[in-house]
């Protein structure tokens, strides 16, 4: 997996937490720069610790995959993007909170780990695709571009309003569900 592959499946998983973050900024009366980088540093950390975990989980069950490993990361790259763009289609409000003046941990664990599972499910997959050093250079990036992305919707949902949430999780499901058919096509044809 290239360089190019992996940001782009790094800005696929991030955009659950970007378009959160986007919730978040719209909540705050004026933008709070302390509070942004720990709502980025919150779903950055648990959106590159998920895949390793994935991967960890995945690597025990490789020897019996492999021959369908292609299909797996395909179905679980599919599955992802698809549940991004019925959440994005069914127009729910995910986070309905209360003034951001103050920052709830709790309330911001629990968006953590929801919008990381994604990442979890991804992870299986990098063990399919990754071995031992390719991980750590995805768990970095994947947390690094989920930082990025989620301190920049804190400060977009603040300054733009809610326009861009569905586009987002849209964007994210396109690209899960691309990555995951150019796997497939890759392993099927080559």
């Amino acid at each position: 997996m290239g360089m190019g592959e992996l940001l782009l499946i790094a800005a696929g998983l991030a955009m659950d937490a970007f378009a959160v973050a986007i919730g978040k900024g719209l909540n705050m009366r004026r933008i709070n720069y302390k509070h942004c980088a720990l709502i980025a540093l919150f779903f950055g950390v648990f959106q590159g610790l998920m895949p390793l975990i994935g991967w960890v989980l995945g690597t025990q069950f490789a020897a019996y995959i492999q021959p369908i490993d292609h299909w797996v990361a395909f179905v679980l790259l599919g599955f992802i993007g698809g549940k991004m763009l019925w959440e994005a289609f069914r127009g729910e409000d995910e986070d309905k909170t209360d003034n951001l003046d103050e920052l709830n941990i709790k309330e911001l664990l629990v968006l953590s780990v929801a919008t990381s599972i994604d990442a979890l499910a991804a992870g299986i997959s990098f063990a399919l695709l990754l071995n031992n050093g390719q991980i750590a250079y995805a768990v970095i990036i994947i947390g690094v571009v989920t930082f990025l992305l989620s301190f920049a919707g804190v400060i977009i949902g603040n300054n733009f309003g809610s326009r861009f949430k569905k586009s987002a999780e849209v964007a994210g499901g396109c690209i899960l569900i691309l990555m995951g058919a150019k796997i497939l096509i890759e392993h099927l044809l080559f």
